[in-house]
């Protein structure tokens, strides 16, 4: 069981963990060896995901995410399998711990009366500025 939030935990068996070669330069051993992890996690059919985390981990995963809803996460970084697991985990619990928590709402406010003040005179300022740019005009 991966614990996620207080609410939200996953079962090991969501992940599917597939090895990949990395990518780039590293000489002879690169090109035998599998040391890069691509992490596979089906949010759509997950029973631990509500609809409204799912909505937003939609939005937050972007080109992450399939259209059938998995996320694939991809880890090379680092130069062993077991680093890169621990990376791609650790990338798939921040994304859905940031998609549990819900946005504030916004409360509408009114300006206050000082500001509007300020705001009209600096308009009418603005608009005596501008009123002085006209032509010169020959007063004999």
């Amino acid at each position: 069981m991966i614990s996620i939030t207080p609410r939200i935990t996953l079962d090991d068996s969501e992940i599917d963990e597939r090895f990949i070669r990395s990518p780039g330069p590293g000489g002879q051993k690169v090109n035998k060896t599998e040391s890069g992890v691509q992490l596979r996690f089906d949010a759509r059919h997950s029973r631990a995901l509500s609809n409204a985390v799912f909505a937003r981990l939609k939005t937050l995963a972007g080109r992450r995410m399939t259209a059938d809803g998995v996320i694939v996460i991809s880890a090379t970084s680092f130069r062993t399998q077991e680093r890169n697991r621990q990376d791609a985990l650790a990338r798939l619990v921040e994304l859905i711990r940031k998609a549990a928590v819900a946005p504030k709402s916004r409360r509408a406010t009114k300006p206050t009366k000082g500001s509007v003040k300020r705001r009209l005179a600096s308009k009418k300022h603005r608009s005596e500025v501008k009123k002085g740019r006209g032509r010169a005009t020959l007063d004999h």
